[in-house]
């Protein structure tokens, strides 16, 4: 059976102004356990407190993964261009 949930696909802002791209169906969890447990990656763990700047809905895990991986191969400076105009 398929999950009804919506997917989202997100950008953080961490700590040393680095940024860091994931997919979730809860943005307010994900955010949650980036923040305050060990459940957030390794990578924004190491980078706290984090923010979210960027989330989009996707139609599903698969359109989600594949937009993220767009994103992170974009340079840093379409990143924060694509973070701004939202």
């Amino acid at each position: 059976m398929k999950s009804s949930k919506p997917w989202f696909v997100y950008i953080l802002c961490c700590h040393d102004n680095s940024l860091y791209t994931g997919i979730t169906t809860d943005l307010e969890r994900r955010l949650s356990e980036h923040n305050e447990t060990s459940k957030g990656a390794r990578y924004t763990r190491a980078r706290r407190p984090v923010k979210l700047v960027y989330s989009e809905p996707a139609a599903d895990r698969s359109a989600a993964s594949k937009r993220e991986a767009q994103l992170k191969s974009l340079p840093i400076a379409q990143k924060r261009a694509l973070i701004k105009a939202q």
